[in-house]
């Protein structure tokens, strides 16, 4: 159950005397002011909201007694539970109206926080499925079936895990969303799992469309989602490691370089580290390789001078101890822009 904390009471307290003329006081659900005009009040039990409390009905107060103040007290109720009063001082025929503003404000912060903790829960709930789907190896239990039940996911199917990354799930591309389980990992990066099916090809184009920026790595269909997760991982390194012109790429047609990527090759992961501070030769670096190291091709490409790749490449070759234009020392360049994004 949702309660308000003093500091979230005595701040609308403070807003609406801004606007009405009398003093206020809210209780929680024990009748303990926990905000009020008077601030020497809080702390203290208020009898009238004990009476409401008890007895679920507005309590009207016509004289000023020792331990009350004449005025109107009446009940939040969120659902069927009360979980605190509105009290207003004064005339109760004046105030009445007034305690009713303020009960309603309060009651919708109260349904506004609830909705908000829901959401979050939620998020939090649905986070802790991903991770525990993500990094489960062997059979499912029935546990996590029937929770993945709830997503819309059956775990006996095989499934494809997508990754994308730079993308914005807007209009069209939402509705594609809903047609298979989706999770959102982190800001404008996806995961979609595509069970039992084979080709995954038009529903990627369908992704990707009006999506320039969007980075797309496939798994392959497998009956362990964390393995195809594993791949699309993977793959994306690749992807990132050596921005090849195209947006997607598949683990199945990349299974070698993930595996190198992923060798321990010791004093050659590090071969790399010296350019990463320099963006247009790892930029060369990538088109190079990319234009099966074609000069007039990377030129182009680059839209820089032939003698000015030259010189790039040399600068290369000077940071790091391997020409690029050496076929074997440019391999272990390539090695070390993977190991980079494994």
């Amino acid at each position: 159950m949702f309660q308000l904390t003093e500091k979230q009471a005595q701040e609308i307290v403070d807003k609406m005397m801004t606007d009405i003329p009398y003093n206020i006081n809210i209780m929680n659900e024990k009748g303990i002011i926990i905000g009020s005009g008077t601030k020497e009040r809080v702390g203290t039990v208020h009898q009238g909201a004990v009476k409401a409390l008890s007895t679920g009905q507005m309590v009207e107060v016509w004289s000023d007694g020792r331990n009350e103040r004449k005025g109107t007290n009446e009940p939040i109720v969120i659902g069927d539970t009360r979980v605190g009063v509105i009290g207003i001082s004064g005339n109760p025929d004046e105030v009445r109206p007034f305690c009713n503003i303020v009960r309603t404000t309060v009651s919708l912060l109260i349904e506004q926080r609830n909705s908000l903790e829901d959401i979050a829960n939620e998020a939090n709930r649905k986070k802790a499925f991903l991770e525990l789907l993500l990094s489960h190896q062997g059979a499912y239990t029935q546990k996590l079936r029937k929770e993945a039940a709830a997503y819309q996911l059956d775990l006996l199917l095989k499934t494809t895990v997508l990754l994308l990354r730079n993308f914005n799930p807007l209009e069209a591309r939402a509705k594609l969303l809903l047609k298979h389980p989706s999770f959102r990992m982190e800001e404008n990066s996806w995961l979609i799992l595509v069970q039992n099916q084979q080709d995954c090809t038009p529903l990627i184009g369908q992704l990707l469309q009006g999506q320039p920026r969007a980075l797309l790595a496939t798994g392959k269909l497998e009956a362990n989602i964390a393995e195809s997760y594993r791949q699309a991982k993977s793959a994306m390194g690749i992807l990132l490691a050596l921005k090849p012109a195209g947006q997607v790429i598949h683990f199945a047609e990349h299974e070698f370089l993930v595996k190198l990527s992923h060798a321990n090759l010791t004093g050659h992961a590090g071969t790399l580290v010296k350019l990463e501070d320099t963006a247009d030769l790892l930029e060369t670096l990538r088109s190079f390789i990319n234009h099966n190291c074609s000069v007039a091709q990377t030129s182009e490409a680059l839209n820089i001078h032939r003698n000015t790749l030259q010189y790039r490449l040399k600068r290369i070759e000077s940071l790091t101890g391997k020409d690029p234009r050496n076929l074997l020392q440019l391999f272990e360049l390539t090695y070390g822009l993977l190991a980079l994004y494994k």
